[in-house]
């Protein structure tokens, strides 16, 4: 388990919850310490799910996004259990672009390298595309088409191809590259000032590419106001000058109540914005700090640095900085 000490400080994590309403270091004394499922439902509102729906036996359907993305889904490929479907399909669809909605929606963008570490990608999109029949799971035999302007994530990138999104035992999205499979359908290329991309199954989907800073790496710890911890908070990482990105510090250390960037990732030098945000009654609490990154460093955040806000004012927050 990668938040090597949660199990080990789960009445460490209880006794801080239940001190929430205590003084912090600085001398605040939060009121209003959120729960677990509050949080996570502040990010499920901010996914915005778009819903369509089209007969599977109409075969070849294009389906047009709130952002423009262009996907088209054909019906006779669907299957329910290894049988052909007919009737009405519904169709879930997510996508992400900006740092603002990746930080809202929990969406990050980090990756597997080949050691099995993972280190920030710069994305061109991220996705998610379901079928269902009766509420029921569907399964694709053959690719789906996605046409993604290339403006949406600051121009096209040559460098780009597709990863598949999972979730880890904490709940963090991790991508890995996907395979394009032994017939080479899937895939992704630039033409003009669209992304197309071929992916044969459901769930998430991104377009990508590693980060690259050829300086020295180093870890990074950041930590929470007291009463805050993995479960009801979050600490973010913003490249600067890097927009269609963002990291998460994604392990937890309940006895500092420390989270931490713990693959030794991140460039010294580095000049970013370390953000911490919680929700507060259903709105955004968070703080963000800019920072030049040295070796080891140590971010602390306090209940006072925080602003309230919508996830209107958190998203532009975000999306305004360098």
């Amino acid at each position: 388990m990668k938040t090597s000490f949660k199990k080990i400080g789960q009445f460490l994590l209880l006794g801080i919850l239940v001190a929430g309403c205590s003084k912090n270091d600085d001398g605040d004394s939060p009121d209003y310490v959120p729960s677990a499922s509050a949080f996570a439902a502040l990010r499920q509102d901010a996914l915005g799910v778009q819903t369509f729906t089209f007969n599977a036996e109409d075969g070849v359907t294009t389906f047009t996004s709130a952002k423009g993305v262009q996907f088209t889904i054909n019906g006779n490929c669907l299957t329910q259990n290894g049988n052909p479907v007919s009737g009405e399909v519904v169709v879930k669809y997510s996508e992400v672009f900006d740092p603002g909605t990746m930080l809202a929606t929990d969406k990050t963008t980090m990756g597997r390298m080949s050691n099995g570490d993972m280190a920030l990608l710069i994305s061109g999109g991220e996705f998610f595309i379901n079928a269902t029949k009766n509420g029921q799971q569907l399964q694709i035999s053959c690719p789906m088409q996605v046409i993604i302007p290339t403006n949406l994530t600051g121009g096209p990138d040559s460098g780009m191809s597709l990863w598949d999104g999972t979730f880890d035992e904490d709940g963090n999205l991790e991508w890995d590259q996907q395979d394009r499979g032994a017939n080479g359908q899937n895939g992704v290329f630039v033409e003009g000032a669209n992304y197309y991309a071929y992916f044969s199954s459901f769930g998430w989907t991104n377009v990508d590419r590693f980060y690259n800073d050829p300086r020295p790496k180093t870890t990074i710890l950041a930590e929470a106001p007291e009463g805050y911890n993995f479960e009801n908070s979050a600490i973010y990482l913003h490249y600067d000058g890097e927009g269609s990105s963002l990291a998460k510090l994604d392990t937890y250390n309940p006895v500092t109540n420390q989270f931490s960037e713990h693959y030794g990732q991140i460039p010294i030098g580095l000049q970013c914005h370390i953000i911490f945000v919680t929700e507060d009654n259903g709105q955004w609490r968070y703080a963000i700090k800019p920072a030049t990154i040295a070796a080891n460093d140590v971010y602390v955040f306090t209940l006072a640095q925080t602003t309230l806000g919508t996830e209107a004012q958190l998203i532009a927050a975000i999306n305004a900085l360098p």
